[in-house]
């Protein structure tokens, strides 16, 4: 049996790149997983107090994060940016948990891909980026995919899709939000400030809806607790191996993993329409990502959402 320093040798041999790219498909299917029991525990209990106890249990899971934060980064906290990337990403969640009780997990996750395309539209709105007609094209197209997928006037409109409609461009708010934070912010320091702020906005509207939960509904809130957290960290440890641009085609490979886990365990099967939209916004937001990377290799201005993105927010 391999040693732990020969496996570990091996790793190393392997190029950075392909390191990076199986760190996000692993979170992809992790956050599939955390999607499924919130899809499963949102039978029983109201997705409002299941986004609380996700979060709120999952100071737990932070502690390590929250013991690196130092007096230096208190000092140096806007909580300004905090409140408002607080406020927005509770309300994103809100509304996320909402869709995922609502309509198919491939679904849920294939309007998710629409935050770097509202990313793009934020960030010339607030952050006075310039944008070019090819980026303005991508945007359309992301869009159009959403809308294929929903159908409004050709299909009946579930309301968990246009929660989700909604938390998309929330999300990217609170993206651009905690990219404005880290240029002045630790990471540590930010992912600390949001869990904190997000339980807090999250605790008056799970308390009007409140439930005491069952011991199988507590087991499984700490389980969406812990894959949320475990998801974030191995998402994160791909984007610090990878280049960002190399490995961005491997996010998608979620929607794979969403659609086969909700078949298997809830019996959905994705419309054609789902597929072909979600196939249009993957392109747009892959071509949106390119753009990004040729501007930052000329050196040109360039607003990119946080590494924490959009459709992994759990």
């Amino acid at each position: 049996m391999p040693s732990v320093t020969q496996l570990r040798a091996a790793l190393e041999a392997v190029p950075r790149n392909v390191q990076g790219m199986f760190w996000i498909v692993l979170s992809g299917l992790i956050f599939s997983c955390f999607m499924a029991l919130v899809r499963y525990v949102g039978s029983t209990m109201d997705p409002i107090q299941t986004s609380f106890l996700r979060y709120g249990l999952g100071l737990v899971f932070l502690l390590p994060f929250f013991l690196k934060v130092t007096a230096a980064d208190l000092r140096a906290m806007s909580w300004k940016l905090h409140l408002l990337r607080g406020l927005l990403h509770g309300t994103g969640v809100m509304l996320w948990f909402y869709a995922m009780s609502r309509i198919p997990l491939a679904e849920v996750t294939a309007i998710g891909f629409t935050a770097p395309v509202f990313a793009t539209v934020g960030a010339a709105l607030f952050l006075g980026e310039r944008i070019r007609l090819p980026r303005i094209t991508a945007v359309a197209v992301g869009l159009m995919g959403a809308m294929l997928i929903v159908r409004p006037g050709f299909a009946d409109v579930d309301p968990g899709a246009i929660a989700m409609l909604v938390a998309a461009p929330i999300f990217a708010c609170s993206d651009l939000v905690a990219k404005a934070l880290t240029r002045n912010e630790t990471g540590p320091a930010v992912v600390a400030y949001l869990s904190i702020i997000v339980t807090l906005v999250t605790l008056g509207p799970a308390i009007a809806v409140w439930q005491w939960p069952t011991a199988e509904e507590w087991m499984l809130v700490v389980a969406i607790a812990g894959l949320a957290t475990v998801g974030h960290l191995a998402m994160t440890q791909g984007f610090k191996v990878g280049e960002i641009s190399a490995i961005a085609p491997a996010r998608y490979i979620q929607l794979l993993w969403s659609a086969l886990i909700g078949y298997v365990l809830f019996t959905e099967v994705p419309e054609i329409w789902t597929w072909v939209g979600a196939a249009v916004i993957v392109a747009a937001a892959l071509y949106i990502a390119r753009r990004e990377a040729l501007a930052r290799e000329g050196g040109r201005q360039t607003v990119t959402p946080a590494q924490s993105s959009s459709t992994n927010t759990g």
